[in-house]
């Protein structure tokens, strides 16, 4: 277990990327055995699960040549621009919604932007936020929402280490260096993550971000679109607020130039995949869940002695 939340930490060091998310993955599993079953343990797990997919998210990320030199970034274009009727959604949104001050040049921000932002900003929390909910109110169904829920984003991470995919807002860099179509395309939640947090939000965004070249599937898209799933399931007042903030955030993150609508279209696959899914793989993670705890059993069964 204490290897499992060091090897994140010394990945860029030991240079065996495979190995070190292997060793990461296992201190969940090093801590069910470890400590009985609770709910502080629980959370714990979560914890360590969440600590583990950090590493493999910025994993990809950490040679930034070599994975610049494989990034997609035509194909969302294209299906973007087909979806968009010629045009990029995004740049529709921008050009419609999104205001500039004709004196000083600058961003004019108006209530929808900022609330669009803070949407977006806000999606850190919803997931596990969502957990803790049905962890308090549907404590049964905790083990299984919290399986389908990290599910989404360890699949997801997976597909960032073996086609890493541009942002509009990364496609808008390039255009704008080479005088191309997209090169008004502007990446609205930074320009405001400066304009709010000044000088802080250079710290904050080096915690927050990591892995520039991740944008498909969007797991935004797809957590969100989970937990708004899990929330019907526990009732129509939860699952209607689930469902709202879900809508709200897959305008906002076309909007401010974070994701493609394919992005979304492949985030909300892989949501649908793994809920329907799910029913199929129970038995086999319902042994070996029973395997685990018969491990923990004989832990503390030979602890005292």
């Amino acid at each position: 277990m204490v290897a499992g939340v060091a090897a994140p930490l010394a990945r860029k060091r030991i240079r065996a990327p495979l190995a070190t998310q292997t060793v990461a993955f296992a201190a969940p599993l090093g801590l069910c055995v470890a400590v009985p079953r609770s709910r502080t343990r629980d959370v714990a797990v979560c914890c360590l699960q969440m600590w583990a997919y950090l590493a493999a998210y910025k994993t990809p990320h950490d040679d930034e040549t070599a994975q610049a030199a494989r990034v997609h970034i035509d194909y969302p274009i294209d299906v973007d621009r087909v979806i968009g009727f010629g045009e990029l959604p995004t740049l529709r949104l921008q050009h419609a919604l999104a205001r500039v001050d004709p004196g000083s040049g600058m961003p004019d921000w108006r209530t929808v932007d900022r609330v669009l932002v803070w949407t977006h900003w806000l999606w850190f929390m919803v997931p596990h936020c969502t957990l803790a909910y049905i962890l308090v109110r549907r404590p049964r169904e905790f083990p299984r929402a919290a399986v389908m829920t990290y599910a989404v984003f360890d699949i997801g991470a997976s597909a960032y280490w073996f086609a890493p995919t541009a942002p509009p807002w990364y496609a808008g860099s390039l255009a704008r260096r080479v005088n191309g179509r997209e090169r008004d395309l502007r990446r609205m939640m930074v320009e405001y993550g400066e304009h709010f947090w000044r000088d802080g939000w250079g710290p904050l965004y080096s915690v927050l971000g990591g892995n520039p070249l991740a944008a498909m599937p969007s797991l935004h898209f797809a957590t969100s679109l989970m937990a708004a799933l899990l929330l019907a399931e526990t009732g129509p007042v939860a699952g209607a607020l689930g469902f709202a903030y879900t809508a709200t955030l897959s305008f906002a993150l076309v909007y401010l130039g974070e994701h493609y609508v394919v992005d979304l279209l492949g985030g909300a696959a892989l949501t649908a995949a793994v809920h329907r899914l799910g029913p199929r793989a129970a038995p086999a993670l319902s042994r070996f869940g029973r395997a685990i705890a018969a491990l923990e059993a004989c832990a503390h069964e030979a602890g005292p002695g």
